[in-house]
């Protein structure tokens, strides 16, 4: 029997439609206007799509979103006096650097230049360990994303086995300690992993973040798991991107899958926005 989808293009669309009531109710009582700033260094043509969904979606929702440009040949001082700037300006309540930035740069440091109460994209120092302590008042947005998506489908997390495969400061750690969080029971797993198929094989949820083409096989899926996937990957020939996983054989095996397109893309943005407003309902003076 093939997998239900979790589609997290509707879910996102509902989510953001909501935003739109709570960025209304700021304006009229509060007068406050929630306010992105999203700093793009270089011009990475991912990165370039990525942040003008970003400012189309806060402009939909009734937010002021700032796009910010820099140069790729920006020296680190400038970005973090720029950063330096947005904080302590009181109109704007959350601050992204689009990731990843040219590699000369220090991205760590950058991102951590970000005061803590506009880190709506959770992925500085402060934020990442504030996660660790269980008091983040901001996640990494795709890891809330996929456990948003999760929730609202109604799936059961705690006490289950989650093996998230990637280990990134953005997706594979946020992932992990957000599942431990909701009381599942997570092994990380990474390109030196031994045996991961047989890993894979023994999760009841499977978070694909690896960033390689269906590296993960349909046949390692365990049957009846929920496999979410976080990859999005171009594969010359093929007419559609594709995901992490081996999607068609997967979901033969998996309970619930995400699709790709169309899963957990678009709750990135979903939570980039529900994160922004709430930066503004709690920290705007």
């Amino acid at each position: 029997m093939a997998a239900q989808l979790l589609d997290g293009l509707t879910l996102a669309k509902e989510i953001r439609a909501d935003v739109a009531r709570q960025v209304e109710r700021l304006k009229s009582e509060r007068g406050i206007t929630p306010r992105l700033s999203v700093i793009l260094v270089g011009d990475d043509p991912a990165s370039v799509t990525y942040t003008r969904m970003k400012k189309k979606a806060c402009e939909q929702a009734g937010m002021i979103s700032d796009l910010i440009e820099l140069p790729a040949d920006s020296e680190q001082e400038t970005v973090k006096d720029l950063i330096r700037k947005l904080n302590e300006d009181k109109t704007v309540h959350g601050i992204m650097v689009q990731h990843p930035v040219p590699k000369h740069l220090d991205e760590l440091d950058i991102l951590s230049t970000v005061a803590v109460e506009k880190d709506v994209d959770g992925i500085s120092a402060m934020s990442l360990g504030r996660l660790v302590l269980g008091t983040a008042d901001f996640v990494s947005c795709t890891p809330l994303g996929i456990v948003t998506l999760m929730e609202r489908y109604g799936l059961e997390i705690k006490g289950k086995e989650a093996v998230v495969v990637g280990r990134s400061i953005i997706l594979g750690k946020p992932a992990a300690l957000a599942l431990l969080e909701r009381h599942a029971t997570v092994t990380i797993c990474h390109s030196r992993t031994q045996n991961l198929p047989d890993v894979v094989a023994r999760a009841d949820i499977v978070v694909a973040a690896i960033g390689k083409p269906e590296f993960i096989k349909g046949d390692w899926i365990k049957p009846g798991a929920v496999v979410i996937d976080a990859g999005y990957n171009k594969v010359e020939g093929r007419d559609k991107d594709v995901g992490d996983v081996e999607f068609e054989t997967a979901s033969q095996r998996a309970s619930w899958i995400t699709p790709v397109p169309g899963g957990v893309g678009p709750m990135t943005i979903a939570m980039l926005l529900q994160q922004t407003v709430k930066a503004a309902e709690k920290y705007a003076h």
